[in-house]
C-alpha cells in the first residue's frame, strides 16, 4: 500500500512540477533579475521548456531503452516549447466571467501583470470557483470603499503599465481552502494577505520597483 501511495504522489509531482516552474521561475527572474514583465515569463517558460524536454527524453529511454538522436532531442524540444506557448497564450489571455465578481473586475485581468495571470488561471485547475472580487483601482475607489486613499499601492497601474495586486473571495469558502490558496501563492512567491475591513479576501500582490515597500 505504501510503495503504491508513494507512487501516486510521485506521480502527481512530476505533473504538477513544470507548472510550479513556469510560475516561481517567472517570480524568479522578476524578483531577482528584475526582468520585463514579458520576458520574465519567457524566462520562466525556458526553463520549463526544457525540463519537459528531459520528461520525454526520460521516457523514451524507459520504454525503448535509448534516448534518441539529436535531432529527436531537437524535435521534443519544438514540442516542449509548444506546450509551453499553448498552455500560456491560453492562461494569459483567457479568464472566464465565471470566476470574476463582474463583468468589470474580468476585463480588469488583461491589465494584471502577466505573472500574476499566470498564476490565477493555473490554480483554477484545482479551484475553479475562485472568485477575483477586485484588481485595477485608482484614489478614488479607496474614499468610495470608506477609506483613507492611498498614496502607493499594487492596485494602482504601475510604470510597466500592469496592476501588481489583485484580490480573491473568501467570503463563502471553508478555512481548510483560503489555507490552502494562500499557501499556493505565498509558495509561488507573491505577497499574501487576508483582509477583512471591506469583505473578506485575500491580497495577492507582486513586487513593484516602483514601490519596493508597497503590498
Amino acid at each position: 500500500m505504501a510503495s503504491i501511495l508513494y507512487a501516486i504522489l510521485r506521480l502527481v509531482f512530476f505533473l504538477v512540477f513544470p507548472f510550479i516552474l513556469l510560475i516561481r521561475g517567472s517570480v524568479f527572474f522578476h524578483s531577482n533579475y528584475e526582468w520585463m514583465p514579458w520576458l520574465a515569463v519567457l524566462g520562466g517558460g525556458g526553463v520549463t521548456a526544457v525540463i519537459l524536454m528531459i520528461y520525454m527524453v526520460f521516457l523514451q529511454g524507459s520504454f525503448t531503452g535509448k534516448i534518441g538522436s539529436m535531432n529527436s532531442a531537437k524535435w521534443k524540444m519544438i514540442f516542449a516549447i509548444t506546450l509551453v506557448l499553448g498552455y500560456s497564450a491560453h492562461a494569459l489571455f483567457y479568464f472566464s466571467d465565471a470566476n470574476a465578481k463582474s463583468r468589470n473586475v474580468q476585463k480588469e485581468f488583461t491589465g494584471l501583470h502577466p505573472i500574476l495571470r499566470l498564476s490565477t488561471s493555473t490554480i483554477l485547475f484545482l479551484d475553479g470557483k475562485l472568485i477575483m472580487t477586485d484588481a485595477n483601482r485608482i484614489p478614488e475607489d479607496y474614499k468610495k470603499m470608506g477609506l483613507k486613499s492611498k498614496r502607493r499601492s499594487l492596485h494602482y497601474e504601475q510604470s510597466d503599465g500592469y496592476v501588481h495586486a489583485l484580490d480573491i473571495r473568501t467570503n463563502g469558502r471553508s478555512e481548510v481552502r483560503n489555507f490552502l490558496m494562500k499557501s499556493y501563492f505565498q509558495l509561488m512567491g507573491f505577497n499574501v494577505l487576508r483582509h477583512v475591513g471591506t469583505g473578506d479576501h485575500l491580497h495577492i500582490s507582486l513586487k513593484s520597483f516602483d514601490s519596493p515597500v508597497a503590498i
